[in-house]
C-alpha cells in the first residue's frame, strides 16, 4: 500500500504531526476522477457503513407499524453523542418498538459530547447501552428482527440473516463481490466490513445516482435513508460536528467512521469522495474536506467557511494564539 503524506501540522514552524492517507474521488460513471494513495487496498467503512447497514430496516414498513418519526429513524443511521435530544428520541424508539435496553450488545457508555457526559457523572447516574455510539444502530437492527419474525438471539454474528442482508446490499452497492469482502467486527459487537477504497467511494455514490441500483426495495431505501440524514443532521452526530455541518447542506449526504474515514457524495456533481486518514484521526477531516471541496470548486461556500470554523488551518494554544499550521497536501 502507497503511504502518501496528505497532512503536516506544524508548531512555530517546526513540524510536529505527519498525516498520510488515502483519498478517492469518483465520478457519476463510477471513473476515478482523482486519487492520492492505493486506493484498491481494503478499508474498513467502520461507523461510515451505518448508511448501508440501515437499508434493511428501511425496506420494511417499521416506520409506519410503530409510528416512527423522521427524526426518531434517523438514529439507525446515527453515530449520536449523547445530547439530551438525542437521548429522549433513543429513549421513545426503544418504547415504541417494545425493545428491552439489555437485548442491545453494544456495552454500556457515558455520552460522548462532554458537558451532556458531565451532567450523568455529577449526577451519579450509572452508564447504560443506550447512549453507546451505535444503539440507534442496533435499536434499528432489533427492529428488524421483530418486523420480519426472526429471532434477535444472536443478531450480532455474520451468520445471522440480517447480517448476511447487509452484506448483499454491501456487494451490490459497492459492486465487490460478497466472497471479495473483508469481515471483521466493530467496536459495539456487530459486524463491519472492508472494501477497496475505490469501491467505498462507488457504494456512496449510489446515495446521490440510486438509479443505478439495480434493487428497486434497495434503491427505495437508499432515498429514504438520504432524505432523512438531510432532514435530520444533528441527530447523526450532533450540533458542531462534521457530519451534521455537511448533512444540513442538502447537496451533500455524509457519514464518517471510526480510525479517519469519511464518505461524502454530492448530489448536484454526481460525484463521490471517500477517504481514510492513517493515522486514525478524526480531527483532520472538518479541515481535509473543506480543502477537497475546494479543489473540486464546490458551489455552496457555506459548507466550506462553516467546516472550517470546526477545524481551521491555524493551531491556537489554549488562549487562542495562533502558535501554529496545518498543511493539507492534495
Amino acid at each position: 500500500m502507497e503511504y502518501p503524506v496528505i497532512a503536516e501540522e506544524f508548531r512555530n514552524h517546526q513540524l510536529e504531526n505527519v498525516h498520510q492517507g488515502v483519498i478517492c474521488i469518483v465520478n457519476e460513471d463510477k471513473e476515478v476522477i482523482y486519487q492520492k494513495g492505493d486506493i484498491n487496498h481494503p478499508v474498513f467503512y467502520r461507523s461510515a457503513m451505518k448508511p448501508i447497514q440501515a437499508i434493511p430496516v428501511f425496506t420494511t414498513d417499521i416506520i409506519d407499524q410503530y409510528n416512527l418519526t423522521d427524526e426518531e429513524a434517523a438514529l439507525f443511521m446515527a453515530s449520536q453523542r449523547g445530547e439530551k435530544y438525542q437521548e429522549e428520541a433513543l429513549i421513545r424508539v426503544k418504547e415504541k418498538l417494545g425493545i428491552a435496553e439489555n437485548h442491545l450488545v453494544c456495552a454500556s457508555s457515558y455520552p460522548l459530547n462532554d458537558a451532556p457526559k458531565m451532567e450523568y457523572i455529577l449526577a451519579k447516574k450509572p452508564k447504560r447501552r443506550l447512549l453507546h455510539n451505535c444503539a440507534g444502530k442496533h435499536l434499528g437492527f432489533l427492529g428488524y428482527t421483530k418486523v420480519k419474525g426472526l429471532s434477535e438471539e444472536g443478531y450480532e454474528r455474520l451468520d445471522h440473516p440480517l447480517q448476511q442482508e447487509i452484506l448483499h446490499y454491501l456487494s451490490e452497492l459497492s459492486e465487490v463481490p460478497v466472497d471479495e469482502i473483508k469481515s471483521g467486527t466493530d467496536g459495539c459487537g456487530v459486524p463491519v466490513h472492508a472494501v477497496p477504497l475505490k469501491n467505498m467511494a462507488i457504494s456512496y455514490l449510489k446515495f446521490v445516482r440510486p438509479e443505478l441500483i439495480e434493487d428497486q426495495a434497495a434503491r427505495d431505501a437508499v432515498i429514504h435513508i438520504g432524505d432523512i440524514m438531510n432532514a435530520h443532521p444533528n441527530i447523526i452526530a450532533s450540533h458542531d460536528f462534521i457530519c451534521s455541518v455537511l448533512l444540513k447542506d442538502k447537496n451533500i449526504i455524509a457519514k464518517g467512521g471510526a480510525q479517519g474515514v469519511y464518505c461524502l457524495s454530492l448530489r448536484e456533481e454526481k460525484i463521490s469522495i471517500a477517504l481514510k486518514v492513517l493515522s486514525g484521526t478524526e480531527l483532520l477531516w472538518p479541515l481535509l474536506v473543506a480543502e477537497i471541496l475546494k479543489k473540486l470548486n464546490y458551489q455552496n461556500e457555506e459548507t466550506i467557511h462553516d467546516l472550517l470554523q470546526l477545524k481551521p488551518d491555524t493551531i491556537l494554544n489554549d488562549d487562542g494564539i495562533v502558535i501554529g499550521e496545518t498543511k493539507i497536501y492534495l
